[in-house]
């Protein structure tokens, strides 16, 4: 069937009218009834304001983990855990997979709404409104935050609307709306300055008159606003096209859930990386081609000794030097011991699972014939150690279950043996 034809709740004519009214409303009363536009855009940049704390907030409490497109160094191992934290007295928790992002989230954000605020009230600025004026945009931008902080305990809690977002799909509309305002605000400055000739193409943006373009950049808020209100209006119908056009345009995105693991029956053996491998395995060559962003982490920091070099410190550029090698290895052994430290591998007859000791929660489950390839690897930190690793590679992923001291347990449940010991320089 046509997706097309799958919608079956479209928005009443009634609300598409109130939303044309609200945005239209600001212009009305700018032009006919001499309303302070200094003022109203002001407004629209609290109101981003709000409406970033609030999908922070909503980001914050996603139900469904957060996806990367690979495993990233610490946010990939958080990315692989299950688990959330619960919050005391209600349903709702923090999943792990959340914090990265939240990490990146809010200083984009915070540099997002300062862009747009530079780009729109940086431009008006000297049609700063009076206290008066300003006095009724704090009381509105505060009935604002009320009005979304309600809207957010209804909708997205109560109503348990958590429950279809991830972190990234909470704060995704927020950020493109002020990502357009910010770049639009600054295009609109730039051109509708130069054809009204208030300013020369190499004058800074605060030189542009704000008399000029006040109006304008208003128009341009108060579409941006129009179209993301009509696009959550018509949310469903967007989705709808989505699933049937060609390309894949994100209305459709569904964040996908953890599907839950069946544990094995008749646990034959336990088996856990050795504690040498939990303290030391990360420590390796190939797990630094697994993680290159660590070279990064060293190459910036060899950077920056260069320029205490230039003058002659010594003492600091030895510390640097020092700290070039220290902090790669720590983050490299933080990101193992995330990933495998407190993972105990479950064997049974036809299946393993990987069992989190320390969050009790399972991690991934795989059967006989779930995998493609089977590899041990035995490279100079394993002849250290004495240990091995196994990789498993299935059609999705690959999984590593790394310096274990006897690897034939897991071998022995799988229908064909490995394709040899691989000979690494690491791991």
């Amino acid at each position: 069937m046509d997706p097309l034809l799958k919608v079956q709740h479209y928005s009443p004519p009634s609300e598409t009218i109130a939303v044309i009214v609200a945005n239209a409303l600001p212009l009305v009363g700018v032009v006919a009834l001499g309303w302070n536009l200094a003022a109203l855009v002001f407004l629209y940049w609290f109101e981003l304001g709000v409406l970033s704390f609030w999908a922070l907030v909503k980001a914050l409490f996603a139900g469904r983990p957060s996806e990367f497109d690979s495993y990233p160094l610490i946010a990939g191992a958080l990315a692989s855990k299950r688990t959330a934290i619960p919050i005391p007295f209600t349903e709702l928790g923090i999943r792990l997979s959340t914090l990265p992002v939240l990490a990146v989230a809010v200083p984009i954000l915070a540099l997002v709404w300062f862009f747009a605020g530079v780009t729109t009230v940086g431009v008006i600025g000297s049609e700063i409104p009076d206290s008066d004026a300003l006095v009724m945009v704090v009381l509105s931008a505060f009935g604002i935050f009320l009005s979304e902080g309600v809207s957010t305990l209804v909708d997205y809690f109560h109503r348990q609307g958590h429950l279809e977002h991830s972190a990234q799909t909470a704060i995704q509309g927020v950020f493109m709306r002020g990502a357009v305002i910010g770049v639009g605000g600054l295009l609109t400055a730039t051109f509708v300055g130069l054809a009204a000739g208030s300013v020369s193409s190499d004058d800074p943006i605060t030189a542009i008159d704000p008399t000029v373009v006040g109006l304008p950049i208003l128009v341009g808020i108060v579409l941006v606003k129009f179209g993301f209100d009509l696009g959550s209006l018509y949310r469903d119908r967007l989705a709808a096209f989505d699933e049937a056009s060609y390309f894949e345009l994100g209305w459709a995105y569904d964040p996908p859930a953890h599907e839950p693991i069946e544990p094995v029956d008749n646990v034959n053996d336990r088996i856990r990386p050795t504690t040498q491998g939990r303290l030391f395995g990360g420590i390796s060559t190939s797990n630094v081609r697994r993680h290159p962003g660590v070279l990064v982490v060293s190459g910036f920091i060899l950077l920056v000794s260069l320029l205490f070099m230039l003058g002659r410190a010594w003492d600091i550029v030895l510390v640097l030097v020092g700290a070039s090698l220290v902090v790669p290895m720590g983050l490299l052994t933080i990101d193992h011991g995330l990933r495998y430290g407190g993972i105990e591998y479950r064997v049974s007859d036809n299946a393993i699972v990987a069992y989190d000791r320390l969050l009790r929660t399972r991690v991934w489950r795989i059967e006989p014939w779930d995998e493609s390839s089977l590899r041990v690897e035995r490279g100079r930190l394993h002849g250290w150690l004495d240990t091995s690793t196994v990789v498993i590679e299935c059609a999705d992923r690959e999984l590593r279950l790394p310096h274990l001291e006897d690897p034939d347990p897991i071998l022995d449940v799988f229908d064909r043996r490995p394709n040899g010991a691989q000979q690494t320089e690491g791991t």
